[in-house]
């Protein structure tokens, strides 16, 4: 190694809370860089005559602080390459630093040794000065980068880098996606100095009325009421565990894998009809109950030591990334023709190995109009298929004729065969032009229901029975509802 890079930390107080050792380095060194003069210490410095270079012109220079990092580590490195010299940054040069980190990469490539000397972390007066203990969980996390995921609300939370009223209210709006937007958080500022300040303030006024600058931290304290805690995926995890626990639901303890299909499929039917509705609350509502039944299974499999919900997470995330080659990987997709094709691709090598002796194998678990859907794109994938729909309106007419001749000899195993075979064939139309049948059904029996309602209801303020009525009558109220509804169609369009 070629010459030397000594970094130095200040700590996070005044000149009279940094180590001797430190301080006699600082004042003997001939070559100091200082990140920035922004510190308690440095007018205490100046005042001893301790001459330095500051590199504060780069924040003003650059847009980015990724850009003014890099930038002092590239000048640091030209001032190292005819001497040693010394780098002071505030508090603990491994705390919140990332100059540090670029220098530590670096060192190899440009021959400069990188070593380090004392500094306190802005952590412990941090600890000090609110009066936590940071075993009960802690989190330190930088403002400038905050994501939603990184946090966990029961834990104590340190967000250093809160240098403006910019990166403060970025900070709140990441917060108060996860907490109550009255939570206490503390703007501690020079914590550890004789300028130490430390102001509480509602979330949604973090960046109202609060002076922020390059020595200011903020302290978001743990979420301790578990009534504000039900948005956390971890909480509805405990609840859970909890329903199927020794003190649990007598209902949901004994639930088994097999006792809970109908639940599934019910669920999963109220969500199509949340959609239909477009009901945006009413959608939330009927998702929230379909992962009820995912946790459900998920609580089981782990009571019975075979999976859990991580495994459960793990299988899809890894599936999604491996069936998406053209976002995580190197192949390119263009259109969503292809990107079905590659994924139906991956699927079946994915599925080789499990004993399935037809191509049609798989469908035995769905209602018979979703199964007679996925049969027929099975065989559609190796040509069984019409390419024009003329065939498939012929192949309608001559199964319902068929049908009509099962009527005249009045067998009725005959009718519902062939009536089954109208069904298939009726799917197959569906397919061609790209329509859901089970949707398309779905949509016809709400249809039936709201017109029939209105009869019902037309018919009980006139104070009338169905048994007064005819069907003519009835069908006349059929039809006042049907173009009612067809009016609102066009309204909403």
């Amino acid at each position: 190694m070629g010459n030397t890079i000594t970094v130095i930390g200040l700590g996070s107080g005044d000149l009279d809370q940094i180590p001797y050792g430190v301080y006699k380095r600082i004042k003997q060194s001939e070559h100091l860089f200082l990140r920035t003069k922004e510190h308690p210490v440095v007018k205490e410095l100046e005042a001893e005559g301790i001459k330095f270079e500051s590199f504060d012109d780069l924040y003003v220079q650059e847009n980015a602080f990724e850009s003014v990092y890099h930038e002092i580590v590239e000048r640091l490195w030209v001032e190292a390459e005819d001497k040693s010299i010394v780098y002071v940054v505030p508090g603990h040069p491994f705390v919140a630093e990332q100059t540090v980190q670029l220098l530590i990469e670096g060192q190899e490539k440009h021959n400069t040794e990188v070593e380090f000397r004392g500094g306190q972390s802005f952590l412990d007066a941090m600890f000090q000065a609110l009066r936590i203990d940071p075993i009960d969980g802690f989190q330190l996390l930088d403002g400038t980068s905050l994501t939603r995921d990184q946090m966990n609300v029961q834990q104590h939370i340190i967000i250093g880098q809160v240098y403006d009223a910019f990166i403060a209210s970025h900070v709140k709006l990441i917060l108060m996606e996860r907490y109550p937007d009255d939570h206490p958080v503390h703007v501690v500022t020079a914590a550890g100095s004789s300028e130490e300040t430390i102001v509480s303030v509602p979330l949604y006024e973090l960046d109202r009325h609060v002076e922020l600058h390059n020595l200011t931290a903020l302290y978001v304290e743990p979420i301790r009421d578990t009534s504000k805690l039900s948005r956390e995926f971890t909480q509805l995890r405990h609840v859970i565990q909890t329903l199927r626990g020794p003190e649990g639901c007598p209902w949901d303890k004994k639930q088994t894998h097999e006792s809970l299909r109908r639940y599934l499929l019910e669920e999963a039917y109220e969500v199509i009809e949340a959609i239909d509705e477009q009901d945006d609350d009413h959608l939330t509502d009927e998702l929230g109950d379909v992962l009820l039944q995912i946790m459900l299974h998920a609580q089981i499999g782990e009571d019975d030591g075979y999976f859990t919900i991580e495994d459960v997470i793990q299988a899809l995330t890894e599936k999604m990334i491996r069936r998406h080659p053209h976002v995580f990987g190197d192949d390119s997709l263009e259109t969503a023709e292809e990107v079905k094709e590659t994924w139906d691709e991956i699927k079946k090598k994915e599925k080789g190995g499990q004993d399935r002796t037809s191509i049609l194998d798989g469908t035995d678990q769905y209602p018979a109009l979703i199964r007679a859907e996925k049969l027929q794109k099975k065989a559609a994938k190796v040509g069984f298929d019409w390419d024009e729909v003329e065939p498939i309106i012929e192949k309608i007419k001559e199964e319902l004729n068929e049908f009509h001749q099962a009527v005249e000899t009045e067998d009725q195993q005959e009718m519902e065969s062939e009536l089954g075979d109208c069904l298939f064939a009726l799917v197959n139309l569906c397919r061609y032009y790209g329509i859901d049948p089970e949707l398309a059904l779905n949509r016809t029996n709400r249809k039936f229901y709201d017109r029939f309602r209105y009869i019902e209801e037309t018919l009980k303020k006139k104070g009338v029975s169905f048994e007064e009525v005819t069907l003519e009558d009835m069908d006349i109220l059929w039809e006042q509802a049907k173009n009612m509804s067809k009016k609102k169609e066009s309204l909403e369009e």
